[in-house]
């Protein structure tokens, strides 16, 4: 049930196959969502450490100004990823304790349930599909 991430970064688990009838983020959706929150952290955590070596081992004093400008360029993509992932474990931390408090797979904003297969597609929804649609709309006119 544990999900693993794919060579695209695109998370790869088993779909949950709901039963008819069955009530909306049970013990078995929120051991499902829970494994894959967890295991999408994990990955995510690899990735920081493996950067953070590897920078250790390729930082070099190169004596060529390029090399040094095209290492420190390669530095500074590999660093805003890292953070956009570190912004990504601090949401996958907010899922975590959402599932906790009973909250998760919920709409913040209307109280509706988000779906399963969204919460799949994005297990760190906050919104369901109407409101995420109204929140962007209303980001287009401000921004």
């Amino acid at each position: 049930m544990a999900a693993d991430m794919n060579v695209s970064g695109v998370l790869d688990f088993k779909p949950y196959e709901q039963k008819q009838g069955e009530e909306y983020m049970n013990d078995e959706q929120v051991a499902h969502f829970r494994a894959i929150l967890l295991d999408w952290k994990c990955k995510l955590m690899e990735e920081v450490d493996r950067t953070l070596h590897h920078m250790q081992d390729e930082a070099a004093n190169f004596p060529d100004p390029n090399d040094r400008a095209t290492q420190e360029s390669e530095f500074t993509l590999e660093l805003r990823t890292r953070d956009r992932e570190r912004k990504l474990i601090r949401k996958i931390d907010e899922a975590i304790a959402s599932l906790d408090g009973g909250d998760y797979g919920y709409c913040e904003v209307c109280g509706i349930e988000i779906g399963i297969r969204r919460m799949e597609a994005r297990p760190t929804a906050s919104l369901c599909y109407d409101c995420k649609v109204l929140d962007e709309i209303r980001e287009k006119q401000m921004g």
